[in-house]
């Protein structure tokens, strides 16, 4: 089994488990939904900016190596990228905050 297959199991695992201990209670009705959603907005959210950064800075560090005389040119957009990526993941901070408060 590929590693990335050991973390989704496992992953899956975790999440589960809780859900059967917590079957239990039969008096009253849970509220677990918009907390779990809360995590997976922003743990997505999380994800795709780490994801869009690490390209961002990867692909404008191998421009540069290529064409130093381009490093001028290229720090504007690098900001400006950087800026927008960053806000993938305040959004998924607040829709996570809104849906805690929901709870």
């Amino acid at each position: 089994m590929s590693k990335f297959g050991k973390l989704f199991f496992f992953t899956v695992l975790a999440s589960v488990l809780p859900l059967a201990a917590s079957a239990q209670d039969a008096g009253h009705a849970s509220n677990w939904g918009p907390a779990l959603g809360a995590g997976i907005a922003f743990g997505l959210a999380a994800l795709g900016c780490g994801l869009g950064q690490g390209l961002t800075a990867s692909n404008t560090t191998a421009g540069i190596a290529r064409n130093p005389g381009a490093a001028g040119a290229m720090n504007t957009p690098f900001i400006l990228g950087m800026a927008l990526i960053e806000s993938i993941a305040l959004v998924g901070f607040v829709t996570a905050f809104l849906l805690i408060g929901r709870i």
